[in-house]
Protein backbone atom coordinates (compact mmCIF):
# COMPACT_ATOMS: atom_id res chain seq x y z
CA UNK A 1 0.00 0.00 0.00
CA UNK A 2 1.73 3.18 -1.30
CA UNK A 3 0.78 6.42 -0.01
CA UNK A 4 -2.85 7.23 -1.39
CA UNK A 5 -2.07 11.15 -1.82
CA UNK A 6 1.05 13.84 -0.98
CA UNK A 7 -1.03 14.59 2.11
CA UNK A 8 0.92 12.83 4.30
CA UNK A 9 2.83 13.35 7.83
CA UNK A 10 6.45 11.32 8.40
CA UNK A 11 8.98 10.89 11.10
CA UNK A 12 12.12 8.69 11.36
CA UNK A 13 14.64 7.93 13.75
CA UNK A 14 18.19 6.20 14.22
CA UNK A 15 17.65 3.49 16.80
CA UNK A 16 20.84 1.86 17.67
CA UNK A 17 19.27 -2.07 17.73
CA UNK A 18 18.59 -4.53 15.72
CA UNK A 19 15.84 -4.55 13.45
CA UNK A 20 14.37 -7.47 14.84
CA UNK A 21 14.56 -6.22 18.72
CA UNK A 22 12.95 -2.46 16.70
CA UNK A 23 10.36 -4.65 15.06
CA UNK A 24 8.88 -6.76 18.02
CA UNK A 25 8.87 -3.42 20.18
CA UNK A 26 5.98 -1.96 17.68
CA UNK A 27 4.01 -5.26 17.24
CA UNK A 28 4.30 -6.05 20.65
CA UNK A 29 1.95 -4.40 23.17
CA UNK A 30 4.00 -5.53 26.20
CA UNK A 31 7.15 -3.87 24.54
CA UNK A 32 5.07 -0.84 23.10
CA UNK A 33 3.39 -0.02 26.28
CA UNK A 34 6.51 1.13 27.52
CA UNK A 35 6.74 4.36 25.31
CA UNK A 36 3.37 4.74 23.45
CA UNK A 37 -0.13 3.10 24.29
CA UNK A 38 -0.26 2.01 27.89
CA UNK A 39 -2.67 -1.28 26.80
CA UNK A 40 -2.96 -3.56 23.52
CA UNK A 41 -5.26 -6.49 23.29
CA UNK A 42 -2.68 -8.60 21.48
CA UNK A 43 0.49 -8.54 19.37
CA UNK A 44 -0.34 -6.81 15.71
CA UNK A 45 -0.96 -9.46 13.11
CA UNK A 46 -1.65 -9.18 10.13
CA UNK A 47 -5.61 -9.07 8.93
CA UNK A 48 -6.60 -9.01 12.18
CA UNK A 49 -8.09 -6.02 14.32
CA UNK A 50 -6.30 -5.06 17.80
CA UNK A 51 -7.31 -2.27 20.01
CA UNK A 52 -4.66 0.03 21.96
CA UNK A 53 -5.38 1.93 24.55
CA UNK A 54 -4.08 5.35 26.40
CA UNK A 55 -5.43 4.53 29.98
CA UNK A 56 -4.32 8.11 31.17
CA UNK A 57 -5.96 9.90 28.46
CA UNK A 58 -9.23 7.49 28.99
CA UNK A 59 -8.96 6.80 25.16
CA UNK A 60 -9.17 3.28 23.11
CA UNK A 61 -8.73 2.86 19.24
CA UNK A 62 -8.91 -0.21 17.36
CA UNK A 63 -6.59 -0.70 14.43
CA UNK A 64 -6.47 -3.14 11.64
CA UNK A 65 -3.31 -4.43 10.53
CA UNK A 66 -2.87 -5.04 6.65
CA UNK A 67 0.67 -5.26 6.29
CA UNK A 68 3.19 -7.36 8.20
CA UNK A 69 6.25 -7.72 6.99
CA UNK A 70 9.09 -9.51 9.41
CA UNK A 71 11.49 -6.57 10.09
CA UNK A 72 10.41 -4.85 7.11
CA UNK A 73 7.13 -3.33 6.88
CA UNK A 74 4.04 -2.73 9.11
CA UNK A 75 0.82 -0.84 7.90
CA UNK A 76 -2.30 -0.35 9.61
CA UNK A 77 -5.38 1.52 9.28
CA UNK A 78 -6.70 3.20 11.78
CA UNK A 79 -9.19 6.55 13.33
CA UNK A 80 -12.81 7.73 13.14
CA UNK A 81 -14.68 4.63 10.66
CA UNK A 82 -15.06 7.85 8.34
CA UNK A 83 -11.77 9.39 8.70
CA UNK A 84 -9.16 6.16 8.55
CA UNK A 85 -5.66 6.81 7.88
CA UNK A 86 -2.86 4.51 6.72
CA UNK A 87 -0.01 4.32 9.19
CA UNK A 88 3.42 2.76 8.03
CA UNK A 89 6.90 1.65 9.42
CA UNK A 90 9.39 0.91 7.70
CA UNK A 91 12.35 -0.74 9.12
CA UNK A 92 15.88 -0.22 7.43
CA UNK A 93 18.71 -2.12 9.06
CA UNK A 94 21.55 -0.07 8.84
CA UNK A 95 23.90 -2.93 10.04
CA UNK A 96 23.51 -5.70 12.71
CA UNK A 97 23.30 -2.81 15.94
CA UNK A 98 21.71 0.13 13.76
CA UNK A 99 17.77 0.27 12.73
CA UNK A 100 16.44 3.40 10.92
CA UNK A 101 12.54 3.53 11.43
CA UNK A 102 10.47 5.60 9.16
CA UNK A 103 6.79 6.60 10.35
CA UNK A 104 4.24 7.52 7.29
CA UNK A 105 0.72 8.51 8.26
CA UNK A 106 -1.42 8.75 4.83
CA UNK A 107 -4.39 9.39 3.41
CA UNK A 108 -5.02 12.83 5.34
CA UNK A 109 -8.65 14.48 4.53
CA UNK A 110 -10.04 17.69 5.07
CA UNK A 111 -9.71 21.39 3.98
CA UNK A 112 -6.09 22.59 4.29
CA UNK A 113 -6.50 23.88 7.86
CA UNK A 114 -7.50 20.44 8.68
CA UNK A 115 -4.81 18.68 6.84
CA UNK A 116 -2.00 21.09 8.29
CA UNK A 117 -3.65 20.29 11.53
CA UNK A 118 -3.45 16.30 11.24
CA UNK A 119 0.16 16.77 9.46
CA UNK A 120 1.48 18.69 12.36
CA UNK A 121 -0.31 16.46 15.28
CA UNK A 122 0.81 13.27 13.26
CA UNK A 123 4.30 14.40 12.78
CA UNK A 124 4.21 15.44 16.44
CA UNK A 125 2.85 12.59 17.81
CA UNK A 126 4.79 10.10 15.90
CA UNK A 127 8.30 12.09 16.90
CA UNK A 128 7.56 11.59 20.22
CA UNK A 129 6.74 8.19 19.91
CA UNK A 130 10.08 7.02 17.71
CA UNK A 131 12.48 9.24 20.92
CA UNK A 132 10.17 7.67 23.55
CA UNK A 133 11.13 3.97 21.67
CA UNK A 134 14.94 4.87 21.25
CA UNK A 135 15.01 5.76 24.91
CA UNK A 136 13.51 2.92 25.95
CA UNK A 137 15.34 0.30 23.29
CA UNK A 138 18.74 1.81 23.88
CA UNK A 139 18.78 2.78 27.36
CA UNK A 140 15.84 1.03 29.06
CA UNK A 141 14.62 4.62 30.34
CA UNK A 142 11.07 5.51 30.47
CA UNK A 143 10.58 8.78 29.03
CA UNK A 144 7.35 9.38 29.77
CA UNK A 145 6.80 11.77 26.80
CA UNK A 146 3.64 10.46 25.70
CA UNK A 147 1.37 10.87 28.93
CA UNK A 148 3.46 14.18 30.14
CA UNK A 149 2.08 16.01 26.30
CA UNK A 150 -1.05 16.51 28.00
CA UNK A 151 -0.37 17.00 31.39
CA UNK A 152 -3.92 16.97 33.46
CA UNK A 153 -4.42 20.81 34.75
CA UNK A 154 -3.59 22.47 31.46
CA UNK A 155 -6.39 23.36 28.97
Amino acid sequence: MKTENNKFAKAEMLIRKPVSEVFQAFIDPEITSKFWFTKGSGKLEQDKKTEWTWEMYGFSLTVTTHVLQENKKIVIEWGDPDETTLVEWIFTPLNENETFVSITNSGLKGDADKIIDQVRNSTEGFTLVLAGAKAYLEHRILLNLVLDRFPKGLA
